[in-house]
């Protein structure tokens, strides 16, 4: 895998926002503004990895705004990369392919899980070792350090339950928003803590599919926020502060010397 190169950096209300690439691969990194005139190094913090929603990108205001929240509320450094086929990846004839396929199931108020799951697993299965060698690149990099905390709903879901199976170095996740069809296994080597999410009366993923995900999961701690109303009735900036609080807990304690709360992931 190729060296991360940052293109574009911009600085607001506290936050260092700098796009990058690895390879061909684009992402953007939130850090901490650099305090003016500091006569040493800030101390290290911890690397909150997302994953953004299906059919987004890595700049989507959700993105954005939890970016912001981890960094100005807790002062961690907050990646993301566009999944494949989003944001700046082009989509290639499979992407276009399943994309009408869901379209179809859309518009016929057929099932969505058979066309959304197995997508959603190609793309993971690309995703996954990227963000491998992000988080290698990253944690190179001065003032990031571990531990590692992961974020994503739907398609974030899909990428980071086979990641946080394979990545010991993630310590804590905030999931959510998926069937269990092609994660039931990796879900099941997962012992760090969750949070997971549900919409209780969603349309598109039905509930004991979600519950079943749940379920599923080997921590020994995992907390379940069930949230009604439909699919598109997530509330964002509920969730954004849980999971803030949520990573702090589980990141902070260890980034200060103290003994962490989590296990690693099998």
């Amino acid at each position: 895998m190729h060296s991360l190169r940052f293109t574009a950096e911009s600085l607001t209300d506290g936050v260092l926002t700098r796009d990058f690439t690895l390879g061909d691969i684009p992402g953007v990194l939130w850090s901490p503004a650099p305090a003016a005139q500091s006569p040493s190094p800030a101390p290290s913090a911890p690397l909150v990895l997302m994953g953004h929603g299906g059919g987004t990108h890595k700049k989507h205001r959700a993105m954005t705004g939890r970016a912001h929240g981890l960094v100005t509320g807790h002062g961690f450094h907050v990646a993301v990369l566009d999944a494949p086929g989003h944001g700046d990846r082009p989509r290639d004839a499979r992407d276009e392919r399943d994309i009408a396929a869901l379209r179809e199931a859309q518009a016929a108020g057929a099932p969505e899980g058979p066309v959304v799951v197995p997508y959603n697993a190609r793309l993971a299965s690309i995703a996954v070792p990227e963000y491998r060698a992000a988080l290698d690149a990253l944690l190179e990099l001065p003032g990031i350090g571990g531990p590692v905390g992961y974020v994503g709903v739907g398609l974030g879901t899909a990428i980071g339950v086979p990641l946080v199976a394979a990545e010991p170095r993630i310590r804590a996740a905030v999931l959510g928003l998926h069937w269990p069809d092609a994660l039931t296994e990796a879900a099941r080597r997962i012992t760090v803590p969750v949070e997971y999410v549900v919409q209780w009366d969603d349309e598109r993923i039905p509930r004991a599919a979600c519950l079943a995900l749940f379920d599923a999961f080997g921590s020994r701690e995992k907390s379940l926020h069930a949230n009604a109303g439909r699919h598109v009735d997530f509330p964002r900036y509920v969730e954004a502060d849980s999971a803030a609080r949520f990573l702090g807990r589980h990141l902070r304690p260890a980034a200060d010397g103290t003994e962490a709360t989590t296990a690693t992931a099998a």
